[in-house]
């Protein structure tokens, strides 16, 4: 553990630097499932790859699900060039801006190789080129390797990720997949401390959620939850450029109960208990509108028919980089909140509208 924070850094850690874009989660889902084994009833997952863990309740006729999704955003090769450069298309949302003089992981079938995304010398670029604006069509990745070498080893279809290692700076930690592996680490945390709960309680890592959703509104096929909780990273533009409307949310002031983003209006009943727990216990809290960015939550609202959900949102700056970053202070008051919210479900709120 942290001498600073009560979460796990160490898996944290482990979490974010294990790769696994949408729809080939298989690394983390099993680095997860490894997790999850002994804290949970029982384990299983289904063919879009989202992994549910099972805690038994006390009323086994209650459920309730907690939903984090495990992929991050990446790329998929599409083309070889003669040259042996790669050619990507994006798999997330990317701002091609932030791409240039990136260092990558390619992940072939042979194992993975290091790659950079290369920018040109400035001096060398006329001013039309200076100013032209740049897509991810626009990118290549080097592999340092002849084109022989490059199509011996590399395929199109193979992933592409970002490499960078986490890091403690200051009072955040910073990493490149922190969207949404910081949630993964809450939930298995809570997974850890919640016992013989009143209810039972389904832990699920889900798949694709950053190219629309995707797995969680499949797992309302196989899951009839009766409440659902869904806990992701949200916007923090809490710096120079931002007026105080525009911020979102703030580091270091708490865990952020969602009221709305652009996939949900999350129950009222529902956020409404989740701030009077983080007053009653004392746990930071703060609201969050975000008028911009979908989340599981949406999908899982409407997966198999309505039901309540609610979602509990961990403050994150520079969200889609290679440098998120989140206050280990937030994260530890996400887990608090979560917790209690399940140590007090016991299937008799009201939550109809």
């Amino acid at each position: 553990m942290s001498a600073d924070f009560a979460f796990d850094y160490e898996l944290l850690a482990d979490l974010v630097e294990t790769p696994g874009v949408p729809g080939y989660e298989d690394r983390i889902r099993e680095r997860v499932r490894t997790e999850l084994d002994d804290h949970v009833d029982r384990l299983r997952s289904d063919a879009m790859g989202n992994l549910v863990g099972t805690i038994e309740g006390i009323d086994p006729s209650y459920e309730v699900v907690v939903a984090t999704h495990v992929d991050e955003i990446g790329f998929m090769i599409k083309h070889v060039d003669d040259d042996g450069f790669l050619e990507l298309d994006a798999l997330g949302g990317w701002d091609p801006r932030i791409l240039r003089a990136q260092r990558v992981t390619v992940h072939a079938e042979g194992g993975d190789l290091p790659g950079v995304i290369g920018a040109v010398p400035p001096h060398t670029l006329t001013d039309e080129e200076m100013e032209a604006e740049q897509g991810v069509e626009d990118v290549r990745v080097d592999l340092g390797l002849d084109a022989e070498a490059v199509n011996e080893r590399v395929s199109v279809g193979d992933l592409v990720t970002m490499e960078g290692r986490t890091e403690r700076v200051g009072e955040f930690v910073t990493g490149k997949s922190l969207d949404n592996r910081v949630s993964v680490l809450a939930a298995i945390e809570a997974a850890r401390r919640i016992d013989e709960p009143d209810v039972t309680v389904h832990f699920a890592a889900t798949t694709q959620e950053e190219v629309g959703l995707r797995g969680a509104s499949a797992l309302g096929v196989d899951l009839d939850p009766d409440l659902v909780y869904n806990l992701d990273t949200t916007v923090a533009n809490d710096v120079p450029g931002f007026e105080a409307g525009e911020q979102v949310t703030r580091l270091g002031e708490g865990a952020a109960i969602k009221l709305k983003d652009s996939s949900v209006i999350t129950n009222h009943k529902l956020h409404r208990r989740l701030r009077r727990l983080a007053e009653d216990r004392g746990i930071a809290s703060q609201l969050e509108v975000l008028p911009a960015g979908g989340t599981d939550t949406g999908g899982l609202q409407r997966a198999g028919g309505a039901r309540p959900a609610g979602a509990i949102s961990i403050p994150t700056r520079y969200l889609h980089t290679p440098t998120e970053s989140v206050h280990g202070n937030d994260l530890d008051a996400a887990i608090e909140l979560l917790v209690a919210a399940l140590r007090t479900e016991d299937g008799t709120h009201d939550y109809t509208l």
